[in-house]
């Protein structure tokens, strides 16, 4: 049963992103980026995550949602999630006040429709091999993005981690909130209980996304404020998923 819940889910991740894709890419010649968001990439990206709480089962609580800031608040964000599975990708952007922007390889925009997509989004691609112009663009693009209104979202661990694992937490997300004198939201996610990384087999159940208060970056060192995000952040998850941590 689980398998067919898994293929409904993908077929109609598959089949609405088709056209939801050109016409936001068409859409892209004479529409702002925010618009775009609002209008295609919002809805699709909600539209996946009830896809899957409908028919794959795969249901979630929120806690701490009143940590982020509201719609009429600019301060500059970044968001830090835990990354343990595609979900969470999904999710973030259907539910926060502002637009997002991911920071990401280059190589995802090489993806038919997709790819396209987040190259009109006004997001942060970036080229793992040149760190040194990798990180001036992430610090340029940044400030600017989120003088715009926009929040930007790093997974401080990189990559998608095994549910009940740790990855090496880097200081991107740090050092870009002490350069722009932004606010880190550390944010839990139990979705690897639900959503396994690398797999495209749900599990009926509920996934945890517990929100911490913001952090301001001012004065701050990156390398510390990053042992403190993650610090909050390995702490939740052993509270919220425990069975995970034995």
């Amino acid at each position: 049963m689980n398998a067919i819940r898994s293929i409904l889910v993908f077929t109609w991740i598959v089949l609405s992103v088709i056209p939801c894709g050109i016409a936001l890419v068409l859409c892209s010649v004479f529409l702002r980026s925010d618009t775009l968001w609002w209008w295609f990439a919002a809805p699709f990206l909600r539209g996946v995550i009830v896809a899957a709480r409908i028919v794959g089962g795969v249901k979630y609580r929120v806690h701490g949602e009143d940590n982020l800031p509201k719609a009429d608040d600019m301060r500059r964000v970044v968001l830090c999630p835990k990354h343990q599975s595609t979900w969470e990708t999904f999710y973030f952007p259907s539910m926060t006040s502002h637009p997002l922007a991911y920071v990401f390889k280059k190589e995802l925009l090489r993806i038919p429709i997709f790819g396209w997509c987040m190259g009109r989004l006004d997001m942060i691609h970036i080229d793992r091999k040149q760190r040194a112009q990798a990180w001036n663009k992430v610090a340029e693009q940044g400030k600017i993005l989120m003088d715009d209104g926009k929040w930007i979202i790093m997974f401080p661990e990189g990559t998608r981690i095994e549910r009940g694992k740790k990855g090496s937490y880097k200081a991107g997300a740090s050092r870009l909130a002490v350069a722009t004198d932004a606010y880190i939201i550390p944010i839990a996610v139990t979705s690897g209980r639900c959503w396994p990384r690398r797999s495209f087999a749900l599990r009926p159940g509920i996934i945890d996304v517990s929100i911490g208060h913001p952090v301001s970056a001012a004065g701050r060192e990156p390398g510390e404020l990053m042992e403190e995000i993650e610090r909050w952040i390995e702490s939740e998850m052993h509270r919220l998923d425990p069975e995970a941590y034995k």
